[in-house]
C-alpha cells in the first residue's frame, strides 16, 4: 500500500483517532512536513494549544491539500465524526445558525489537525455564554515595508495603555508579520461593547505613537501598524496560540513572556523549535485565565472618542450598517461630498487569486510589464489585501497611483490572475436583483 494511502491509528488518553494519508506532505518548500508530523507537534503542546480552544466553538480552516494549497472555512460540524466530540450551536449576524467543534482535550485536537486545520480558528466565547466573550482581541497588522521592529514598538505601546486601563495583556508572534495581544475580560459586555472598546484602543494606540500605528480601516489611509478593532466583530477568528501558519518554513504563533517581546523574532518560532521551548519553560499563557479584567475604562474613552466627534468606524463588508457608522466605501470610490471633499486615490487591482503565491506572481508580471510605473511606487502603494468569505478566501493585490503622473497611469486592465471565489456568488445575487 502506498504511504499516502495508510492510515495511522494512534490511542491518545483512551480515545483512537484515525489519520489518514499521514505520510502526505503539508509543508514541502523549505520545510518537510507530513500530515503525521503535524499531527504529532500538536499533540507535543497539546495543553498550551488546548488552553486557547478548549470550551469555545472553533471554526475548521482547512487546508486538505496542505500548506501550499488552497484553503477554506467550514463552520458546521462534519457529520461523520467521533461520539465523544462535542458541538453547540451558534448564530450568526447574518440569522444563520450553525453547529461547531467544541475541542476539549488533546484527542480532539488531533481529529481537526487530521482534517487539515493547520490553523486554529476558536471564537472568543465560552459555550456557557455564546452572547458574551471573555476575550479582547488585539491584532496588530503591519503594511507593506513596515519593519518588524514597528510593529514591536506597537505591541509595548498597547502594553502601555493596557497597564494603565487596569487590564493584562498577553503577546504572542502571530505566525506571520504580525503580532496578537489577547486580553481576558469578564464576560459582562456584549460583542458589539468590546468592538468599541478595541476600537477605542486602537484609536489611543495612534494617537501615541501617530508615525507608526494606524486605526484607520481603509487600506489606502493606512500606514504603518493596524491595529485591527474588527477583529472583535462577532463571527470573526484569529488564530490562536502555538497555531501553525501555511508559510514555507511552518511558523508558529508563539506565547511570549513581555521582556521577550523587545527581541523577539517570528522566525526562531517554528514547529521544528516549539516543542523544545514548550518542554523547557512551559506555555508562557499558562496563567492567562487567572486575571479577567474590565473594560469600563476602556469605554469611558470609547465615550471621550464620540463626545470629541469620533463616531463608529467601518465594519467589514458582510455585516448590517450600524447606526453611527459612516459610508462603507473606500475613500477612493467615494462620490465627492460639497461640504467635506475628498480626493479619490487612483487605484488598479493587479491580481486576485485564492492562492497567495499566485497573486503575488501577478504582481510581479505587471511590474515586468509597467517597470517606468513601478520604480514611481511607494513601499505603501502596493495593497495586498486578505479577502474572506462566508467560506473562501483569495488575495487581491491593487497599485495605488497616486505617485505616478497621469499621463504614465496604466489602464485598470483585467487582473493575471483573475480568480475571485466570491465572483459567481456575486454575479447570481446581481442577476437576482435584476430580475
Amino acid at each position: 500500500m502506498p504511504k499516502e494511502d495508510a492510515t495511522e491509528l494512534l490511542s491518545i488518553d483512551g480515545r483512537e483517532v484515525r489519520v489518514s494519508n499521514p505520510g502526505k506532505l503539508y509543508f514541502s518548500k523549505e520545510t518537510k512536513l507530513s500530515k503525521l508530523d503535524l499531527v504529532r507537534y500538536y499533540l507535543s503542546i497539546a495543553p498550551g494549544a488546548i488552553a486557547g480552544i478548549r470550551d469555545r466553538p472553533i471554526v475548521l480552516k482547512r487546508y486538505v491539500n496542505g500548506a501550499d494549497g488552497e484553503a477554506f472555512y467550514q463552520k458546521r460540524a462534519p457529520a461523520q465524526r467521533p461520539s465523544w466530540l462535542r458541538t453547540i450551536t451558534l448564530a450568526f449576524p447574518s440569522g444563520r445558525t450553525a453547529e461547531e467543534i467544541v475541542v476539549d482535550d488533546a484527542a480532539g485536537l488531533a481529529w481537526i489537525v487530521n482534517l487539515g486545520c493547520i490553523e486554529l480558528h476558536p471564537h472568543p466565547v465560552r459555550s456557557a455564554d455564546l452572547d458574551h466573550p471573555d476575550e479582547l482581541r488585539v491584532d496588530l497588522d503591519p503594511g507593506p515595508g513596515v519593519s518588524w521592529a514597528d510593529v514591536r514598538a506597537v505591541a509595548l505601546e498597547v502594553k502601555s495603555l493596557l497597564d494603565e486601563m487596569g487590564l493584562c495583556g498577553w503577546p504572542k508572534t502571530s505566525g506571520s508579520r504580525g503580532m496578537h495581544i489577547n486580553v481576558r475580560i469578564h464576560p459582562r459586555w456584549t460583542f458589539d461593547e468590546v468592538r468599541r472598546a478595541a476600537l477605542a484602543l486602537s484609536r489611543a494606540v495612534e494617537r501615541r505613537a501617530p508615525a507608526i500605528a494606524t486605526s484607520k480601516w481603509w487600506k489606502e489611509e493606512r500606514h504603518g501598524v493596524f491595529l485591527d478593532y474588527n477583529q472583535n466583530a462577532k463571527d470573526r477568528t484569529t488564530c490562536s496560540a502555538y497555531s501553525v501558519r501555511p508559510v514555507p518554513d511552518a511558523r508558529v504563533s508563539a506565547p511570549l513572556q513581555w521582556r521577550e517581546v523587545p527581541d523577539c523574532e517570528p522566525s526562531d518560532f517554528t514547529v521544528l523549535t516549539i516543542p523544545k521551548r514548550f518542554a523547557e519553560i512551559g506555555d508562557p499563557h499558562a496563567r492567562i485565565d487567572g486575571a479577567p479584567g474590565s473594560l469600563e475604562k476602556l469605554l469611558e474613552v470609547a465615550a471621550q472618542d464620540e463626545a470629541a466627534g469620533l463616531g463608529d468606524a467601518p465594519w467589514p463588508p458582510h455585516f448590517r450598517k450600524s447606526e453611527n457608522e459612516p459610508r462603507r466605501v473606500a475613500p477612493s470610490r467615494a462620490k465627492s461630498v460639497a461640504k467635506a471633499p475628498r480626493t479619490k486615490m487612483p487605484l488598479i487591482v493587479v491580481a486576485n487569486s485564492p492562492s497567495k503565491e499566485a497573486a503575488l506572481a501577478g504582481l510581479e508580471r505587471w511590474r515586468h510589464k509597467h517597470p517606468e510605473v513601478a520604480k514611481l511606487l511607494a513601499v505603501d502603494d502596493v495593497l495586498v489585501d486578505s479577502m474572506r468569505g462566508r467560506s473562501s478566501s483569495w488575495t487581491r493585490i491593487r497599485i495605488n497611483l497616486r505617485h505616478v503622473p497621469e499621463d504614465l497611469r496604466p489602464l485598470n486592465e483585467t487582473p493575471d490572475p483573475d480568480d475571485d471565489p466570491t465572483r459567481e456568488w456575486r454575479e447570481m445575487r446581481a442577476s437576482k436583483k435584476g430580475t
